[in-house]
């Protein structure tokens, strides 16, 4: 360790800066690094001779170790990243398989070390460093590109040298898929919550009847009888004593609210096949933002139907019961929810078997034990704005006007923002941050009403809007990086929390 300590020192006194101890890597006779310079983290190649290894660098001549050698800075872009994949197969995303994950969504691209420290507590749990929505990133101002290389920088700087995914999420349309593809994505999540029908909910069966007779049944592969007679009247036994059965009435809500869904995953499924051949890929399917819960037999359709139609998943995530709002823990029944979901762990048994996906995963602590005593391996927790969540109390501790700010700006438009989340923090609760002493600002981010509001407005903090840019995203970033030490302990401990129920 201390002849570890001293190359750092010498290698810092040559680059101009901080070395990332666990960043080097030795590449045939080349030492490969990050390296903290005050105008950013920079990509470092150390070697006798002026071959850059292919990385996107300026080579300076230097001394190291009494020996002539050059030295290369480059930035941390799109170009670098591919090449340090290629160098470096660890930092490269692998598929995850049907095995007990965690996705660690990252909207600031900054979070990777502090999840990677947080993963180091645990055994048994495969990291999805690189997973953001198209949404997300759309409100972000980000690419999958850049998605997904900030991951990759975040893997060297820490070491990470274990299988880590890359999660493409909530795609809608071949031409997302096509976004990420083209990035490097291995994980892709479909999410046809727009072809899904939630008014079959509630529709009458003379109005099923005649939805069910105009579903897509060129798309879906089958006729309207043959599907009826596949469940009407049938019944499955599963583990536990639980028997599935679908009455006329169970089965035409089934059809009704997810047939065209299936086709439009069918299609998604169909074009990736196409288009990431020869590639290693993998699929999630998400029906998790409905209007209302998955029931068991509707579970059971799904995945029987999407067997039939040829698609193949490694997770599934339906919709369970009580609420999975954004950034606060579950609300409803525990005891209610541990019985539904033990019914979708049977049925993924029984027609896998496949994960569970938590959507909405984050700061869910009341029911991960619950998770995890049933499922097992077949898990996977879905998180994503709660890192925006612990940078933000980075920015309450250590520049209270800021946050203030951001609070200011993020209540103006929660109304308008909250459209598109389930939520239901009211502005009335929320703590006026002019009356809050500095020192109780931190405490706001485990505010329910807080929490919230400051969770559905990250994108116009993040990046502005209507043509306007954002106002904080430059500071939150020079903070964030000033306090970089700050950052990443505050989100290893927040993920601890979320990843040792299931390890």
């Amino acid at each position: 360790m201390a002849e570890q300590s001293a190359t750092t020192r010498q290698l810092a006194a040559i680059a101009g800066g901080e070395v990332y101890p666990q960043s080097l890597n030795a590449v045939g006779e080349h030492t490969l690094f990050l390296v903290r310079r005050p105008e950013g983290r920079r990509l470092a190649v150390l070697g006798r001779s002026g071959d850059p290894l292919g990385l996107n660098v300026v080579l300076e001549r230097c001394l190291w170790q009494n020996e002539a050698h050059w030295l290369g800075l480059g930035p941390l872009d799109h170009a670098n990243a591919c090449r340090l994949r290629q160098l470096l197969p660890f930092t490269a995303p692998s598929l995850v398989g049907v095995h007990k994950s965690a996705g660690l969504g990252d909207r600031l691209g900054l979070a990777t070390p502090g999840h990677i420290r947080a993963m180091r507590h645990v055994q048994g749990i495969v990291p999805v460093y690189a997973q953001q929505s198209i949404r997300e990133m759309e409100r972000t101002g980000r690419t999958p590109e850049q998605v997904l290389d900030d991951a990759t920088f975040g893997v060297l700087q820490e070491g990470w040298r274990a299988p880590h995914g890359a999660d493409a999420d909530h795609l809608k349309t071949t031409e997302d898929i096509d976004r990420c593809v083209a990035a490097g994505y291995i994980m892709y999540t479909f999410d046809p919550r727009d072809q899904v029908d939630n008014d079959a909910e509630s529709d009458a069966l003379p109005v099923l009847r005649d939805k069910y007779a105009a579903l897509p049944w060129g798309e879906l592969g089958v006729t309207a009888g043959e599907l009826y007679r596949r469940y009407v009247g049938n019944s499955w036994a599963l583990s536990g004593r639980r028997v599935i059965a679908l009455d006329e009435l169970g089965f035409l809500r089934a059809a009704c609210k997810y047939g065209a869904a299936l086709a439009h995953i069918r299609d998604l499924y169909e074009h990736l096949r196409r288009v990431r051949a020869g590639a290693p890929w993998e699929v999630e399917v998400s029906v998790d933002e409905t209007d209302t819960p998955t029931r068991p037999a509707e579970h059971w359709f799904i995945a029987r139907e999407l067997q039939r139609l040829g698609v193949d998943w490694v997770s599934l995530a339906p919709r369970y019961v009580g609420r999975f709002e954004k950034g606060v823990d579950y609300i409803g029944d525990l005891g209610t929810f541990e019985k539904d979901w033990a019914w979708h762990v049977a049925i993924a048994r029984a027609l896998g078997p496949y994960k569970l996906s938590l959507h909405s995963g984050s700061d869910k602590f009341s029911i991960y034990p619950i998770a995890a005593r049933h499922a097992g391996d077949l898990v996977h927790l879905k998180t994503a704005g709660t890192s925006y969540l612990e940078a933000l109390r980075v920015v309450a501790q250590s520049e209270p006007a800021l946050f203030r700010e951001i609070l200011a700006l993020s209540a103006e438009r929660y109304e308008y923002e909250r459209r598109s989340y389930h939520v239901s923090a009211e502005l009335k609760r929320v703590p006026d941050p002019a009356s809050v002493p500095d020192s109780d600002l931190p405490s706001l981010l485990s505010d329910f009403d807080a929490r919230q509001v400051l969770h559905v407005a990250f994108g116009v903090v993040l990046s502005g809007d209507q043509g306007h840019p954002s106002l904080f995203s430059e500071r939150i970033f020079s903070l964030l990086n000033a306090h970089e030490e700050a950052h990443y302990r505050g989100l290893e401990v927040h993920f601890m929390r979320h990843i040792q129920p299931f390890a």
